[in-house]
């Protein structure tokens, strides 16, 4: 069965071909129009979905051979997101569905990174925790089965991901921030204890909300007034250590939602994902229990929308060209 995929809700425009739960092609194209700005401008992302979006699936089909017509299924994100990006895939997908009567269904973006685990982790068993950590997102989630989703807690101000953009444009590097802060974090060869102290916040006793305004603000106040050349001979151990503050954050409320609802068993998704740091972290509280994708799956793809999509089919057994609206995790 050919699942085809497709993904535009935030910057990057992606298009998949699934073959069942095999991925055949998985293209992403990450807009890099944004630098200029320092971060997301809704309307330059909806035109660079518009531009990209029709020569990504072209290349799909040429590179794979299938024919438009041989596919079986078009799984799309329709929330949350951009709205006018989200419109461009959507229309895209509805177009393709009037073309060829191609079964359609909308897929939540963020059950797409939850299902991310399962291309290299067919065995997981429900229930399981979900930690969804990326620059729009930092959730909690008790993950029952594929059909129930229960929010356990998330951030009441910005993402992970928000906090490591906003930091690295107050340290000078461009956006995306989250890469060029793992790598300076690395250069620092010092204890821990030498790096400067941040706050790791806690909301409320027993509850399981991340805050992180307050840390990038802590950040900003450090920096504020220091000598440019201060800063950077400093940039090492300030990068490790705000990085470590996110951490100690997240991992404590997995440790404390895994012992809230007996559950051991826990995915690590979404484009923060890819911190390697934050990886080790869970995998050493969570020794055989841990569970993430491949890094290249962390961000935002149309494969993960695709094996979503896939996964509902199977479990709907939809036949008809219809449009499923997505739930709200």
């Amino acid at each position: 069965m050919i699942t085809l995929g497709i993904e535009s809700s935030c910057d990057e425009t992606s298009i998949a071909l699934l073959d069942n739960e095999t991925i055949l092609v998985n293209t992403i194209y990450s807009q890099t129009e944004h630098r200029d700005f320092g971060g997301v401008v809704p309307e330059v992302a909806s035109r660079a979905h518009l531009e990209k979006i029709d020569r990504l699936a072209q290349s799909c089909f040429t590179r794979t051979g299938i024919a438009p017509g041989k596919v079986d299924l078009i799984a799309v994100t329709d929330s949350p997101g951009l709205a006018g990006a989200l419109l461009v895939g959507i229309s895209f997908a509805l177009g393709f569905h009037t073309a060829w009567n191609i079964p359609i269904t909308g897929i939540n973006h963020l059950e797409g990174h939850i299902c991310s685990i399962l291309f290299e982790n067919t065995d997981v068993a429900f229930p399981f925790l979900a930690l969804v950590v990326s620059g729009g997102h930092t959730s909690l989630y008790r993950v029952d089965s594929l059909d129930e989703f229960n929010c356990l807690g998330e951030t009441v101000d910005d993402a992970a991901g928000e906090a490591f953009d906003k930091v690295g444009k107050l340290l000078g590097f461009p956006y995306p921030a989250g890469r060029f802060i793992e790598e300076e974090a690395a250069r620092f060869s010092g204890d821990i204890s030498q790096c400067p102290s941040f706050p790791v916040a806690r909301c409320s006793q027993g509850k399981l909300y991340f805050s992180f305004s307050g840390l990038k603000t802590a950040v900003k106040y450090f920096v504020s007034g220091k000598n440019p050349s201060e800063v950077a001979r400093q940039r090492p151990a300030l990068c490790r250590a705000f990085q470590q503050a996110v951490i100690d954050s997240l991992v404590a409320n997995a440790r404390l939602a895994a012992r809230q609802n007996g559950i051991d068993r826990i995915a690590l998704v979404g484009g923060v994902a890819c911190n390697s740091y934050l990886r080790e972290a869970l995998h050493r509280q969570f020794p055989d229990t841990a569970f993430t994708p491949h890094t290249s799956l962390c961000t935002d793809n149309a494969a993960m929308i695709a094996l979503a999509g896939f996964r509902r089919y199977q479990r709907d057994k939809l036949r008809r060209p219809i449009m499923n609206a997505s739930r709200t995790l």
